[in-house]
């Protein structure tokens, strides 16, 4: 039986909120922009949602198209701003995904942007890892499209998905795959569900699923 991990982003595997702050900050000062200083609490506030949304929430100010214009120039320059300055992984990242590679496929779907993935695979050299990826940016589809699509393309015949917010879940629900806590991460999950207290868990805690 093919049965592969996927993974959520932030919040799972890594947290970049201080340097996606940092990065749309700098870029609103080299547009010239006067709007107030991007946080890493403006960004933790958001993390997980599609990126219209993330626009409207804010550049909730601004119309549409010019917060949707807004919100790509700043993506676009986070992605390199993230390849050349990373984020926080979690602890015991890496090593735990050499052990889980040796008996499971790997996988990440985000609700990101297109290059978002790519950017954190670039930074931390991460792409032997991985066995496919895909993303809100380059389908423009829910969480939980992108799962069952991920899941279809690569034959998984059992697929965990491993997030840390309540959307991860519903989006897993809806893909109708095994869902896993990342409890260490951003949020909380309104259903008794499998919990990874430290990512480095992960493979004993796979073996009694």
């Amino acid at each position: 039986m093919k049965t592969g991990i996927i993974f959520d982003m932030d919040g799972t595997l890594w947290d970049s909120s201080a340097n996606v702050a940092a990065s749309w900050t700098e870029k609103l000062r080299l547009i010239g922009s006067d709007r107030p200083e991007i946080t890493k609490e403006d960004i933790m506030g958001v993390m997980g949602l599609t990126m219209d949304r993330i626009a409207d929430i804010i550049f909730a100010d601004l119309p549409k198209e010019q917060r949707m214009d807004l919100l790509e120039q700043c993506c676009i320059y986070e992605n390199d701003y993230l390849r050349d300055h990373g984020g926080i992984l979690y602890p015991g990242l890496e090593e735990t995904l050499v052990s889980l590679k040796e008996k499971y496929s790997l996988y990440i779907v985000s609700n990101c942007q297109k290059g978002y993935i790519e950017a954190f695979l670039d930074h931390f050299d991460f792409w032997k890892y991985f066995d496919d990826i895909e993303c809100y940016g380059n389908n423009l589809l829910e969480k939980g499209d992108n799962i069952a699509l991920l899941a279809k393309r690569n034959a998984l015949e059992r697929a965990f998905y491993v997030g840390d917010i309540q959307g991860d879940y519903d989006a897993t629900m809806k893909a109708g795959y095994e869902f896993i806590h990342a409890a260490y991460g951003f949020g909380k999950i309104d259903h008794p569900v499998p919990e990874l207290q430290q990512f480095r868990d992960l493979p004993e805690l796979i073996e009694t699923l």
